[in-house]
């Protein structure tokens, strides 16, 4: 829900771009190879253009890296079938454009333009699975019994033809009129089973709305979104082959995993003993991803626990390995071994953890230029990472100092969703972090501040120079 439009001219990002060192272009022999490839005709591939693959992403996006089709097994059961785009069909090994992507790792996303990790005539073009056009896919076929377990994988390079580009507002609005396309008529279905199986394992899923900048005719409108319901299906699929990858990955011990540490016992202790005050009900034996999983998190007790609970997830890292598998290969929020297979299009390690998984599904030596490429993948991917957080995070302040410049001095009413450590230096004023209502701005606030209760701040600091937003309990 759009909750305030910026009323502003368009805010300059150049200044946020220019800051974080992000390029503007493409070096011309790294255009000209995707070019070349662009406008090469596909090679050799099974022909599996008679499966009814259907993408789902925002409605906006062009670089669509995921096509789905769920059927019935016959006997009981699903077939998930999962085409990702075939990004290494398109950039060459020891080439131009390789090297491009690696110094890029990623695609960074900013309301005045996106900075691909690929020129835009493969990422939006040619590598994209855009409907009604064969694309070269890598095709994961997951057959799962009827409580969803994995009993059969297969993989191979394809030739595909999505049928339909769905955005997800459209496709819960179907879902709740009982009408989905019947490529995807089973994923709610299908997400709720995996949902659930998550939850018995010890996932953690976080509903925690999403703040964006858009723009909105000659200004801008910051929007805060929960995800809808087939979004968070849909993660469901890309989760499962993404265990699926990492299950790959350890049985011929060598990849490249997403890791996490589990919740330390201390941690999910100090959440537990948070929950009684903010009114969050913890059944014995429940697990932290049930509890959570009960929540509204629109109220803002809720939200401060949902906050508390984003704590026990910290420490995410990309775990390479070649020979001798990692002594903690899980991943503390998914509760299992998982990897990044899924986004090639936008993210530089599932073009190589892709190839990875190919070789060892068909039984051959995996390519040398993917093998020497895992161990320097993890530090890329934590650069680029911290990069794109820093660009999202950069925009969306922007858009909030420029948003309340004007208001300097006035009141809000706001839910307080983090407060700090107790204080012990001298002179060190007390304070935490509120939600306000409208505009949907979170920011610092000093002041004693009550855990998940509602209290009345004022704005006493919003800089577009320095993107700084500050409030003190009024």
């Amino acid at each position: 829900m759009v909750i305030r439009r910026v009323l502003a001219p368009r805010i300059d990002f150049g200044a946020l771009r220019r800051e974080l060192g992000l390029p503007d272009h493409f070096p011309p022999e790294a255009q000209r190879e995707a070019d070349e490839a662009a406008a090469r005709p596909l090679p050799a591939l099974a022909d599996r253009t008679d499966v009814p693959l259907v993408t789902l992403d925002p409605p906006t996006s062009r670089d669509l890296d995921q096509a789905m089709c769920l059927t019935r097994r016959p006997g009981g059961g699903y077939r998930v079938r999962y085409a990702i785009a075939d990004v290494a069909t398109h950039v060459r090994p020891g080439g131009a454009l390789e090297a491009e992507t690696w110094r890029r790792g990623q695609t960074v996303y900013l309301p005045d333009g996106n900075v691909p990790l690929h020129p835009e005539t493969l990422s939006e073009g040619a590598a994209s699975l855009l409907p009604d056009v064969e694309r070269a896919a890598v095709l994961w076929t997951i057959d799962l019994d009827a409580d969803a377990t994995t009993v059969g994988v297969h993989l191979e390079r394809a030739r595909v033809r999505s049928r339909a580009k769905l955005d997800y507002r459209g496709v819960q609005a179907d879902a709740d009129a009982g009408r989905l396309a019947e490529p995807i008529a089973l994923l709610p279905e299908l997400g709720a089973l995996l949902t659930a199986r998550g939850l018995r394992r010890g996932a953690i899923n976080l509903p925690l709305p999403e703040q964006d900048v858009e723009p909105d005719g000659d200004g801008w409108r910051l929007v805060l979104r929960g995800p809808v319901p087939m979004e968070e299906h849909n993660a469901q699929i890309s989760l499962l082959t993404g265990m699926a990858a990492a299950d790959l990955m350890l049985a011929g011990r060598i990849g490249l995993l997403r890791t996490m540490p589990g919740p330390r016992p201390e941690a999910v202790d100090r959440l537990r003993a948070a929950a009684a005050p903010l009114g969050v009900d913890w059944p014995d034996g429940a697990s932290v991803g049930e509890v959570v999983a009960r929540l509204d998190p629109a109220r803002p007790r809720a939200a401060a626990f949902v906050d508390q609970a984003a704590e026990l997830l910290r420490g995410a890292a990309y775990t390479a390995f070649d020979g001798e598998v990692p002594a903690e290969p899980g991943h503390g929020g998914v509760a299992a071994a998982y990897a990044h297979v899924t986004a090639p299009l936008r993210r530089l390690a599932d073009r190589y953890a892709t190839e990875v998984c190919l070789a060892l599904y068909e039984e051959r030596p995996v390519p040398e230029w993917a093998r020497t490429a895992l161990p320097r993948l993890p530090e890329t991917m934590t650069s680029t990472d911290r990069t794109a957080s820093a660009a999202s995070r950069g925009a969306v302040e922007l858009a909030e100092a420029v948003l309340l410049a004007d208001r300097v001095g006035e009141t809000f009413e706001a839910a307080v969703v983090d407060v700090d450590a107790p204080v012990t230096r001298p002179g060190r004023q007390p304070g935490g972090t509120v939600a306000l209502d409208a505009p949907p701005v979170r920011a610092r606030c000093t002041g004693e501040l009550p855990l998940g209760e509602r209290v009345t701040v004022r704005l006493v600091t919003a800089d577009p120079t320095t993107r700084r937003v500050a409030f003190a309990r009024a």
